[in-house]
């Protein structure tokens, strides 16, 4: 199942529609389970989104462009926010533009367009849920597209029947029943027609 660019489109919307009424909250709570508040988890996915965003566009081989995008220090939730979804916004438009085939680094395994979308999903929708978790809300995002994130990036993964909750147990969110909860996970880069994930 190929990851295509309307599902990072969906995954934008999913996470504008439930956090947009919450920026009146106060985003210094936790998100959800991290470390991290919530001002700093909009703010990480912003500059994980526009580097998404770089790779796909520079498709440098072997490295991340160098750069780190932030946002101001007296930005407001809603800045924030419109910054994080303008990462993906980006990642979106760069997607659209580059050919199927085109390659470009991450750990995990030199990606494609796709696999790029794949990991823009997956940031958006847990963090966007870690955020919303914090300020008393979560997301309910539509399964089809969490189901190809998780064919695309899982693919060795039995099916589990919801895949919101497939997509969150992958990425160590949540344990599910005769499932503990993952500890140590990556996700797979590069497409299943190239070579196998990087030894760690």
């Amino acid at each position: 199942m190929t990851v295509r660019v309307e599902d990072l489109d969906e995954a934008l919307a999913c996470v504008a529609a439930v956090l947009e009424p919450l920026t009146d909250g106060d985003w210094t709570r936790p998100a959800g389970e991290l470390d991290w508040d919530c001002r700093y988890t909009a703010e990480h996915l912003g500059d994980t989104l526009l580097s998404y965003a770089a790779q796909v566009v520079s498709r440098p081989a072997d490295r991340y462009v160098r750069f780190l995008a932030k946002t101001d220090a007296d930005a407001s939730p809603a800045e924030l926010l419109e910054f994080a979804l303008t990462g993906g916004r980006l990642l979106s438009a760069a997607v659209r533009a580059s050919r199927p085939e085109e390659r470009a680094y991450h750990p995990t395994g030199r990606s494609d367009p796709a696999g790029f979308a794949a990991m823009g999903c997956v940031e958006l929708l847990l963090h966007g849920d870690d955020i919303a978790r914090g300020l008393g809300a979560a997301l309910d995002p539509p399964r089809d597209t969490c189901a190809r994130v998780v064919a695309r990036l899982f693919p060795e993964q039995e099916p589990i029947p919801d895949a919101w909750e497939a997509l969150r147990w992958c990425a160590g969110r949540t344990d599910l029943p005769g499932r503990p909860r993952r500890t140590g996970w990556k996700w797979r880069g590069s497409p299943l027609e190239d070579r196998s994930i990087p030894e760690e």
